[in-house]
C-alpha cells in the first residue's frame, strides 16, 4: 500500500533542469470517488496557442526529468508537457496502487485538466510507453504521431519479459530492491556507457529518497504482465493490439547496448508500427535520453516533418531506364552459354559463365524453397571468392537484401552492424558462420565452401549442395523488382560507428552503367579486382573476374609479384586496387622477374580508390604498367563514383588547397554548402567556384538511405535530392572538385574554420615529414593548429615535441598558424583501406600530450 504523501516541487539546483518548467496541477481523479482528486508534478514549458503539444510519459523508476533535454530544446512552436506518474517523481503518493489501465485514465485527466487538444505527439519510454500508447489509443482524434524510445508493449509471450524486471517482479527481491533499499532506482542510472555524472545519478533517483517515496516503484514492477493470467496483462495486450490499427508517424529512438529492452522488443514494435522510423544511437543504453542528448533535436527535426513549410521540392534526378532495366542480370543472362572463364581464383577453382548462371539460378530457387523471401536481410559471411559471388548472386536472384559488413571492422564492429541490420538469414563460410554464432546473430544458416573437423549439423546449417539440389526441381525465383532494396553495405567506420548504406537495385545498376560508361569496360575486358567492393561487380559488368591470391580485405597484403600471378591469371586489362595495396606494390616491385614485367604489361588500366592517392605513387606502380591509363575515382559508400581525374590530369591541375578530383561524371551534379565561422556546413547549395564548404552530390547511383539512422538520413538530405557526403571542399574556375578534408576535421579557430589536407600536403611536401595530420585542439571556436607528423627515418623524433628548426619547417610551408608540432611513429588509420587517418583519435593524443599527461604512448 502506497503511504499518501502531498505532492511537491523539486529541490533547486538539479542539473538542466529549470525551476521556471515546473508546476503542480490538481486533476480529477475520473475513476476515483466523487470529488476525488490528486495533485501532479508536471514539466511545462506553457506554450501560448501552441501548434501542438508533445505529451512526455517516463517509465519505471524514473521521473519527468528524463525529458528536461526536449523542454530546453523544443520544436518551435511546440508545447511539451512531461508529467510524473502518480506515486512516482514529486507528484502525490495517493495511498493506493495504480494499474496499467488507471495509469492511462490518470493521464487522460491530466491531459483534459491541462487543456490540451490537439495535434498531440506522444512520447513515451520504458513502461511509459504503454502508458503513452494506451493515452493514444483513447485519443485518436488528437494524436498526430508517436516517439517511442526503449521500451515494450508485448510481455507474455517474449520469453516472460526481460531479466532484469523478472527478477525485481519476485516478491521478495522486489520488497529488498525496490523499496527497502535504492537498489532497483540506481541500477537504472548505472546502465549506461560511459556513465552519467553523479550529479545526474542524484538527480534521477532524488525523488525516491525514502522507502515510503518509493512504494510506487514496486507496485510499478507488481503491475507488469509477465503471464497472461495477470490483472492487466488484458489491458497491455490490448494496448499491444490496438496500436496496429494506430495510422500515424511514427519514430523509433533506440539504444541498442540495453540490457532490459533489446532487440527483440525492438522488433515486435517495427512490426506492430511498420510506417516506424528509427534511429539507433550506437553505444546508447536503456536511458537513450541521458545516452544519446541529441534526441531533443531530432525529435524536433522529425515533429517539424510532420507538417512542413511550403516550399518548392528541389530537382531530383530521373531514373535511367535504361539502367534499371539491364540490372544486375543482363549481363549474366547475355553469357549464359558462355564457356569462357566468369570467375578465376588464383590457385583456386575457374568457374565458367554457363556454369555461373545455372548454380546462380539453382541456388537462388533452393533458398526460396528453403524459406528466404523477397526483402528479407542476408548477413553474407564469406572471403572474397568464387564461392561469395555466387552466394550474393543467388541472395539477390531470390529477392534477399545483402548486408556486407566486412570482417575489417573487428568482431565487435561486425556484431553491431549486422545486428543493427535486422538480419534475418546467415550466408557464410564454416569459420563465418562460427563468428555469426559469437555474435549472436538471429535466422536461419547456408554453410559455403567446404566443412573442415565440423559437421554440417553442428552448424545448424544447410549447405549450398543442398539448397542447389533442391533448388534444380524448384520453380525459379522471380527476378526482383528495380525498386526493391538490393544490398545494406556498411562505411568504413572511419569517423564514426560503421554505418548501414542501403542501395535499391536501381541505384546498383545506374553504378555499373557509370562504371562501364566511364572507363569503358567490356566483354574483351578481364578485371583482377585487388578491392573488396569492386571483387563483386565483374559478373554484373560481363566482364570475366579474377581474385588474387591475398585476403582482399587487407589491401596491403599485395605485392607486385602476387599482382603479376593475378594478371597472368587470365591476361587481366584493369586492376582495381586500394591505395594501401598500390604502396606495397611499389614498394616490392623491384623484385619483379623480366618475365613477370612482360605480365603486367597487358594491363591497360588501373583505377584506385578509398582514399587519396598521391601522384608519385601512381607513377612509381605505372613505371611496372607500361600500358596503363592511371585514374582514381572520388566517391564514398553512399555514392561512388562521384568524379574521376586521371595522372595526367593530376599532374595538369597542379598543387592547391586539397587534392583534385577531377570533374564530375556523366550525371553527376555537383554543389557546395559554404562554411560559416563556426565550422557549419549551412550555406545554400553554390555551384559558385572557390566557396570552401560540404561536398553535396545528386545522381542516380546514390544511395537510398542509410539504414536504422533516421536522423542521419535526414541530417545528410536535408537538401531534397542531394546527398550531404561529409567531406569538405570547393570546385575551381574549370569546374574541377577539390577535397579539403572531412567536415568533422575542419578546425574552428577564433579567425574561422581551417580545413586541414590542404596544409597536410603542403607539410608532407618537406623531406624530412614521412607523413602528417593537422588537428584542432581547444574548445569549439578558439581552437589552435597542432601539426602531427611522423618524421622519415634520418629524422626520427626521441621525443613527442619536433626538433626546434623541423617546428620552423613546418610552420614555414603550413600556409597556417600554427601553434605546436608533435612527433609520433605512425598515424592511426581505417581499417578498411589502410589510408584515411583517424584524425579524432589523433586530437585525442595531441590533447593529451600538450596537456602533460605521462599516460600518453
Amino acid at each position: 500500500m502506497t503511504a499518501e504523501i502531498p505532492a511537491r516541487l523539486p529541490p533547486l539546483g538539479l542539473p538542466g533542469l529549470d525551476p521556471e518548467w515546473s508546476r503542480l496541477v490538481s486533476v480529477p481523479d475520473s475513476a476515483g470517488p466523487e470529488d476525488a482528486t490528486h495533485t501532479w508534478h508536471v514539466l511545462d514549458n506553457a506554450v501560448v496557442d501552441p501548434l501542438g503539444t508533445l505529451l512526455c510519459v517516463h517509465g519505471n523508476p524514473t521521473w519527468s526529468y528524463l525529458w528536461r533535454g526536449l523542454l530546453a530544446d523544443p520544436p518551435a512552436g511546440w508545447r511539451v508537457i512531461a508529467p510524473d506518474h502518480l506515486g512516482m517523481g514529486w507528484s502525490e503518493r495517493t495511498g493506493q496502487p495504480r494499474t496499467v489501465a488507471q495509469r492511462v485514465t490518470d493521464l487522460g485527466d491530466l491531459t483534459t485538466a491541462l487543456r490540451v487538444s490537439g495535434p498531440v505527439v506522444t512520447v513515451g519510454h520504458d513502461w511509459g510507453g504503454s502508458i503513452s500508447l494506451g493515452w493514444a489509443l483513447a485519443h485518436r482524434d488528437q494524436l498526430t504521431g508517436v516517439v517511442l524510445t526503449n521500451t515494450a508493449v508485448a510481455l507474455a509471450d517474449k520469453d516472460h519479459g526481460p531479466a532484469l524486471i523478472r527478477l525485481a517482479h519476485v516478491p521478495l527481491l522486489r520488497a529488498w530492491s525496490c523499496v527497502r533499499t535504492e537498489t532497483f532506482v540506481r541500477g537504472a542510472g548505472l546502465l549506461s556507457r560511459p556513465a552519467l555524472s553523479a550529479d545526474v545519478r542524484r538527480a534521477l533517483a532524488s525523488p525516491y529518497r525514502t522507502a515510503r517515496r518509493r512504494q510506487a516503484v514496486a507496485e510499478f514492477v507488481a503491475d507488469i504482465p509477465f503471464t497472461t493470467d495477470h490483472p492487466s496483462s488484458a489491458t497491455v495486450a490490448g494496448i499491444a493490439e490496438g496500436i496496429r490499427a494506430v495510422n500515424v508517424p511514427a519514430l523509433f529512438l533506440w539504444g541498442p547496448r540495453d540490457p532490459v529492452f533489446g532487440e527483440r522488443y525492438l522488433a515486435d514494435l517495427r512490426d506492430r508500427l511498420p510506417q516506424a522510423q528509427l534511429h539507433r544511437y550506437e553505444g546508447a543504453s536503456h536511458l537513450v535520453t541521458e545516452d544519446a542528448p541529441q534526441y531533443a533535436s531530432a525529435v524536433g527535426r522529425w515533429v517539424t516533418d510532420l507538417n512542413p513549410p511550403n516550399a518548392s521540392p528541389e530537382p531530383t534526378p530521373e531514373r535511367s531506364s535504361e539502367a534499371g532495366s539491364r540490372g544486375l542480370f543482363a549481363a549474366l543472362a547475355q553469357r549464359s552459354a558462355d564457356d569462357t572463364a566468369a570467375i578465376i581464383e588464383v590457385d583456386g577453382a575457374t568457374v565458367s559463365w554457363r556454369q555461373l548462371v545455372a548454380d546462380v539460378h539453382d541456388l537462388a530457387a533452393g533458398l526460396s524453397a528453403d524459406g528466404m523471401r523477397p526483402g528479407d536481410r542476408v548477413a553474407v559471411l564469406v572471403p572474397p571468392s568464387a564461392d561469395l559471388t555466387l552466394a550474393v548472386y543467388a541472395v539477390w536472384r531470390a529477392g534477399g537484401v545483402v548486408v556486407v559488413a566486412d570482417k575489417g571492422l573487428g568482431l565487435r564492429g561486425m556484431r553491431r552492424a549486422l545486428r543493427s541490420a535486422s538480419v534475418q538469414h546467415v550466408v557464410g563460410s564454416a569459420q563465418g558462420l562460427l563468428a555469426a554464432r559469437a555474435m549472436g546473430l538471429p535466422g536461419s544458416r547456408v554453410l559455403v565452401g567446404d566443412l573442415p573437423r565440423v559437421g554440417v549439423a553442428s552448424l545448424s546449417a544447410r549447405s549450398v549442395g543442398q539448397l542447389m539440389q533442391v533448388g534444380r526441381t524448384s520453380p525459379r525465383a522471380r527476378l526482383p523488382a528495380a525498386d526493391a532494396d538490393c544490398a545494406v553495405v556498411f562505411t568504413s567506420g572511419a569517423t564514426g560507428p560503421a554505418k548501414g548504406v542501403v542501395y535499391r537495385h536501381h541505384q546498383l545498376a545506374a553504378q555499373l552503367e557509370l562504371l562501364r560508361s566511364t572507363y569503358a569496360i567490356g566483354p574483351q575486358d578481364r578485371l583482377v579486382a585487388a578491392f573488396a567492393p569492386f571483387a563483386l561487380l565483374g559478373p554484373a559488368l560481363g566482364v570475366a573476374t579474377v581474385v588474387p591470391n591475398i585476403d582482399v580485405t587487407a589491401p596491403h597484403t599485395l605485392t607486385a609479384a602476387l599482382l603479376a600471378e593475378a594478371v597472368q591469371a587470365a591476361a587481366g586489362t584493369v586492376v582495381f586496387a586500394a591505395p594501401a595495396a598500390l604502396r606495397r606494390v611499389a614498394s616490392t616491385s623491384s623484385r619483379l622477374s623480366a618475365d613477370q614485367r612482360d605480365v603486367l604489361a597487358s594491363v591497360r588500366l588501373l583505377v584506385s580508390a578509398g582514399a587519396p592517392v598521391p601522384a608519385p605513387l601512381l607513377r612509381r606502380v605505372l613505371a611496372i604498367l607500361p600500358n596503363a591509363s592511371a585514374h582514381t575515382p572520388y566517391g564514398m559508400t553512399e555514392a561512388l563514383p562521384v568524379s574521376d581525374i586521371s595522372l595526367a590530369e593530376i599532374e595538369q591541375a597542379g598543387p592547391g588547397n586539397g587534392v583534385c578530383v577531377g570533374l564530375p561524371l556523366a550525371g553527376v551534379t555537383l554543389a557546395i554548402s559554404p562554411l560559416s565561422r563556426e565550422g557549419r556546413a549551412d550555406g545554400a547549395l553554390t555551384t559558385n567556384a572557390w566557396a570552401t564548404g560540404e561536398i553535396c552530390v545528386q545522381a542516380l547511383h546514390v544511395k537510398d538511405r542509410y539504414d536504422s539512422l533516421w536522423a542521419t538520413q535526414r541530417d545528410t538530405g536535408r537538401n531534397p535530392g542531394w546527398h550531404r557526403t561529409g567531406d569538405v571542399g570547393h570546385l575551381d574556375d574549370a569546374g574541377r572538385l577539390w577535397v579539403e578534408g572531412r567536415l568533422v576535421h575542419v578546425v574552428t579557430t577564433a579567425d574561422g574554420p581551417v580545413t586541414t589536407v590542404g596544409i597536410e600536403q603542403r607539410i608532407e611536401s618537406l623531406d624530412a615529414v614521412a607523413s602528417a595530420a593537422v588537428v584542432g585542439v581547444g574548445p569549439p571556436g578558439a581552437q589552435v593548429i597542432v601539426v602531427v607528423i611522423v618524421p622519415t627515418a634520418r629524422q626520427r623524433a626521441t621525443r613527442r615535441l619536433a626538433a626546434f628548426a623541423l617546428t620552423d619547417h613546418v610552420r614555414d610551408v603550413a600556409g597556417a598558424e600554427v601553434a605546436a608540432v608533435l612527433c609520433r611513429t605512425h598515424l592511426p588509420v581505417d581499417i578498411r583501406h589502410a589510408s584515411k587517418i583517424d584524425r579524432l583519435a589523433v586530437a585525442r593524443w595531441a590533447e593529451r600530450v600538450l596537456a602533460g599527461s605521462r599516460l600518453v604512448r
